[in-house]
């Protein structure tokens, strides 16, 4: 079975696998999210199996309902769940971050095999895949800051310093936590994966979408 909270935006709802980070999809109600986050465990399985944590989601069992905000009516996930708030023992805490680290070789395999120049969408928008690379890199800066990572945002092709960013990032999250609330205008680690693997796979699943004709 897959625990899963309900945040709930006044025009889009997300469904999020509690114990899945990065397994979170919307909808416009609640029906639609639920039915967009079981359509989408195929494509999370291909993460697991790279984390090497055996799969079986089961059916979706909704355990809570939080209310989201504009960030969440612009299309991302933006509240945490009650739970994320509790202690994380040691193995809790290394299998999150494997979850995270295998969205980001996830992600580095889908660019690699991705054109430049991706279709675009119906009103002719949409980043196509290096802008697409810069802008998850970019977003991780800002999201490690909310848990105490400061590192300036690496320069495209800076691997070594995108390597230090997300190394600092999983001795974080692997981290095991007592469950003492963050500071002021941070995140719980468990939120914190969560946020960090579902922008990785947003837009890794993007671009599968949007390198097809």
């Amino acid at each position: 079975m897959t625990t899963v909270y309900l945040e709930l935006g006044t025009k889009r709802i997300f469904a999020c696998a509690l114990e899945w980070p990065g397994w979170c999809r919307s909808g416009r109600d609640a029906e639609r999210a639920l039915a967009a986050l079981t359509s989408y465990a195929e494509r999370y399985a291909v993460v697991a199996q790279q984390a090497k944590i055996p799969f079986e989601p089961g059916d979706v069992r909704v355990v809570e309902r939080v209310r989201g905000g504009t960030t969440t009516d612009f299309g991302a996930p933006e509240q945490p769940a009650s739970a994320d708030f509790g202690p994380r023992d040691h193995e809790t805490a290394q299998r999150q971050a494997a979850l995270v680290r295998a969205s980001w070789d996830v992600f580095a395999d889908v660019a690699a095999v991705t054109p430049a120049e991706l279709r675009k969408g119906p009103r002719g928008g949409g980043r196509d895949r290096d802008r697409m690379i810069d802008h998850v890199i970019a977003a991780e800066a800002s999201y490690a800051r909310r848990i105490g990572v400061k590192h300036p945002a690496p320069a495209a092709g800076d691997t070594a310093a995108l390597a230090a960013l997300r190394a600092d990032i999983l001795d974080v999250l692997a981290s095991p936590s007592d469950g003492t609330p963050p500071p002021r205008g941070g995140w719980p680690p468990a939120y914190a994966a969560r946020r960090i693997a579902w922008h990785v796979l947003d837009h890794a699943w993007e671009m599968q979408d949007r390198a097809t004709p």
